[in-house]
């Protein structure tokens, strides 16, 4: 998520990130409950509140393993001849890991196809192993790795602490994933919201 392309996967991020919450309105009241039970009702979140908000970085940590921004990881290349589950791989042999089949793997996750931020409370789970793994992992693992989830985390915390927000109907959001290297939304999204009143007060001060 780092680099030029950072705007665009962090961008696209936030967007997968609110349509899983208007899909599922009890998530948002949760984490509004949080802030407003950890940053108060008198002023607005700050980056170094993030460590204070857990539920709120779980709703991150599912939604890149939901529509992890790069689907596949880069490109790598054998540099020898090895075996990669039972299939023999030549020495300079292109690979690629598919990043979003393994976040979506039934014997790895449970209900893999359902939202659910809870999953990843009480855990560590930037370092599971290699079931989790967004920003890929090892020595070329993404180097905006920190700046990606500091910029998210602090951004949606400041949408959910600020607004109220809802479907434009009663029609789900669509979830259709586009193409493209970045996994974009096939529609993108349509939302309506509006300034909840302990912010209103805060700003009129």
């Amino acid at each position: 998520m780092g680099g030029p392309a950072g705007t665009d996967t962090t961008a696209g991020t936030m967007e997968w990130a609110l349509s899983l919450l208007l899909n599922n309105p009890k998530v948002i009241v949760k984490a509004q409950n949080e802030i407003d039970t950890n940053i108060g009702k008198d002023r607005l979140v700050d980056e170094s509140d993030i460590v204070n908000l857990p539920y709120l970085r779980c709703i991150i940590n599912e939604t890149l393993r939901m529509y992890p921004a790069g689907p596949l990881l880069v490109p790598h290349e054998s540099s020898k001849d090895c075996v990669v589950g039972g299939y023999g791989i030549p020495s300079g042999t292109m690979l690629l890991v598919n990043q979003w089949a393994i976040h979506r793997d039934p014997n790895l996750w449970t209900e893999p196809n359902s939202f659910n931020p809870e999953r990843f409370e009480g855990i560590e789970c930037m370092r599971d192993g290699f079931k989790y793994m967004p920003f890929g992992s090892g020595r070329r693992s993404c180097p905006g790795e920190g700046l990606a989830i500091r910029v998210m985390t602090f951004t949606l915390g400041l949408l959910i602490q600020c607004f109220h927000w809802k479907r434009i109907s009663e029609k789900m959001i669509d979830m259709t994933e586009g193409p493209g290297l970045t996994l974009p939304k096939a529609e993108p999204l349509l939302a309506k919201c509006k300034l909840r009143q302990e912010i209103e007060s805060l700003l009129s001060k």
